[in-house]
């Protein structure tokens, strides 16, 4: 067994593709990670703008916690009829696409890669942030242990998606039974305390509020909003992927997103009424003694004991690989796209575990260069999460309602208007999010978004100009075909010459032998070439290769071949030129630094400089040490 086959697992047969898909048990771990862990930092960024206002400030989060949560019911019964009515897979892409027209396609459809770009890097480095904020000696290696995690998301996910299921559902689990059973406790002290519970450990005592913040408590609000729907991320993941669940595919794929947005809205509502009871302010991560939110919430219900712990880490543990749903959806967004010829045709092709392999190293690599960028420290892009997420759940519900209006069928003014309310909900949300952030960096979002739809109108603009130039429909051609002039390079009398010396015989009659190098090895290959390839020829009855000898007095090789090449394709107009490269394999990848590469340069210097008439043939001579 290889290394690879250690790593990622055995290829699997197309025909296995049933055995690769999943449940709902674990459809919740691949496709809810990223939404069920925003529950630990999107109520912790809204009450973190809160700071100034002091304890007056917490009372604000159960509010605007129960506004997420009825913004986040509408989206989610939109995303049910999308379902419903694209059981193929139908994400914000697919569904833009087909009701709205091409470009609201691709910008949902670049809404969604930075939004999953910064799902991967900022799950990575919050897990890893909480992770250091425990234990302080780690914080020089924050970047190095970003990008461990970074590693083995990446080969769990290239091992399928079954794989990826099953290896995340243990810490998935664990996070949601121990926070839901710490939000039980909460709520059943409450209850017994009449409202009024006594903390087990005492948060840190409230500030007094500003008279600042006061002012601007409107603006404030908004922005605290805003911060607050970056919980809402990652919703539109089971949308992306109802392939990927087993028959019935719609039933399971529907079933997965109730659990999951019903598990998410008891989180946020749970931390939000016990966050407010209990009187927990968000501390400045950037001042010492910073805790999270979950941190003094547990303390307070819990106490600091063995549940603590356990709770903290498996929060730990799932912010670390929250990244898995930008892994499980990026590389079938990218797959959607390439299908309409507006990526590169590579990202539809599955790999050997029959995942899209392409997407997920895209994604790998983009994630390792923000962490890279920002030192494994990437808390100022939280904000931007939610510009992606809600534009595509904007540009989603718009196309289903344009949907219903071409399809109709039964209940089809019902769902077009929850559809149309889904639209306007997310839509009023978007322009909230855009106006708040937009001088913290939301203006970087709008951007990209930009260069990114650039790039993919560019990419199908090539290729229909390829397949325009290739088209054709008339029969073979044979008229005025003849031998081509063939080209061999030769360093010296081998065995490796000898044998595209044959070759190039059985093309034509007409043949260069082309050789370049010093005055030494130039005389003694025209010394010898009548005996070893003219009189052999002649005996044959064919015609004798000629011998081309040109002096590099600088010792250049690469160069005088290529303009050799163009310059006998310039002075045989219409005639085919065949140049046959001789070229040593390595069996073992430890000798390739051993031999010369200039084959690999000249091979890649005629297919850059040259043209239609100039053929490249490649001769190969297999090592047997």
């Amino acid at each position: 067994m290889s290394v690879v086959d250690i790593l990622l697992g055995k290829p699997l047969a197309t025909s296995d593709e049933r055995a690769e898909q999943i449940g709902v048990s674990a459809g919740i771990p691949i496709f809810g990670l990223d939404a069920l862990s925003s529950a630990a930092y999107g109520p912790e960024a809204a009450l973190t703008l809160l700071i100034p206002l002091g304890a007056a400030g917490v009372a604000y989060i159960l509010p605007v916690s129960v506004s997420i949560i009825v913004l986040l019911t509408i989206v989610y019964f939109s995303y049910r009829q999308t379902i419903a009515a694209y059981p193929g897979g139908g994400g914000s892409y697919t569904v833009a696409s087909e009701n709205l027209g091409t470009f609201p396609g691709l910008l949902a459809g670049a809404a969604l890669m930075i939004d999953y770009v910064l799902t991967a890097a900022v799950g990575i480095s919050a897990g890893v942030g909480a992770l250091v904020s425990a234990v302080p000696q780690l914080q020089p290696h924050t970047l190095g242990i970003c990008l461990a995690i970074l590693l083995v998301v990446t080969i769990v996910n290239l091992r399928g998606v079954r794989e990826a299921g099953v290896a995340f559902m243990i810490p998935t689990y664990a996070f949601l039974g121990s926070l839901l059973l710490a939000i039980l406790i909460g709520v059943t002290k409450t209850v017994l305390a009449a409202g009024h519970p006594v903390p087990v450990v005492a948060p840190p005592v409230p500030a007094a509020p500003g008279a600042a913040a006061t002012v601007m408590s409107a603006w404030l609000l908004m922005q605290v909003f805003s911060n607050g729907c970056t919980a809402m991320t990652g919703v539109e993941a089971v949308s992306n992927g109802v392939r990927a669940f087993r028959e019935p595919t719609m039933r399971n794929a529907q079933r997965t997103l109730t659990v999951i947005i019903g598990l998410l809205a008891v989180l946020l509502l749970g931390i939000a009424y016990l966050v407010r009871v209990y009187g927990i302010q968000a501390t400045d991560p950037g001042l010492p003694g910073y805790q999270s939110v979950l941190s003094l919430l547990v303390a307070a219900v819990a106490g600091r004991g063995i549940f603590y712990y356990f709770t903290i880490g498996s929060v730990l543990v799932i912010l670390s690989l929250s990244a898995n749903t930008a892994f499980a959806d990026f590389p079938r967004l990218c797959k959607a796209v390439s299908h309409d010829g507006f990526l590169p045709h590579s990202f539809g092709f599955r790999g050997r575990r029959l995942v899209y392999s392409q997407g997920i190293y895209v994604l790998a690599v983009l994630t390792g260069i923000l962490l890279t960028v920002f030192g494994g420290v990437t808390d100022r892009l939280i904000p931007l999460f939610a510009i992606g997420a809600f534009l595509a759940f904007t540009l989603s519900q718009a196309g289903m309602v344009g949907h219903w209006r071409r399809v109709k069928g039964r209940g089809w003014v019902q769902s077009m208007l929850l559809n149309g309310l889904g639209a306007v909900a997310t839509g009023v949300t978007l322009v909230v999010v855009l106006v708040a952030k937009f001088v913290e960096g939301a203006w970087i979002s709008v951007l990209l978004i930009g260069g990114i739809m650039f790039t993919m109108i560019w990419v199908r603009r090539h290729y229909d100009e390829v397949a325009k130039e290739i088209q054709h429909s008339a029969p073979l051609q044979v008229e005025n075909m003849g031998p081509p002039i063939v080209i061999v390079p030769i360093q010296a009398w081998t065995s490796i010459s000898e044998r595209a010396m044959q070759f190039a015989l059985t093309l034509s009659p007409e043949v260069h032998a082309l050789h370049i190098g010093t005055d030494e090895e130039t005389n003694d290959l025209q010394d010898n070439w009548k005996r070893l390839v003219e009189d052999p020829v002649a005996q044959a009855g064919g015609r004798p290769p000629n011998l081309v000898s040109l002096p590099s007095p600088y010792r250049l090789i690469i160069m005088p071949i290529l303009q050799y090449v163009l310059e006998t394709e310039a002075q045989n107009p219409g005639r085919q030129i065949a140049v046959i490269v001789p070229e040593l394999v390595e069996r073992h990848w430890y000798h390739y630094p051993l031999h010369n590469q200039r084959a690999e340069l000249l091979k890649a210097f005629l297919l850059v400089k040259g043209s239609r008439n100039i053929v490249l043939i490649n001769v190969p001579w297999y090592i047997s040490a």
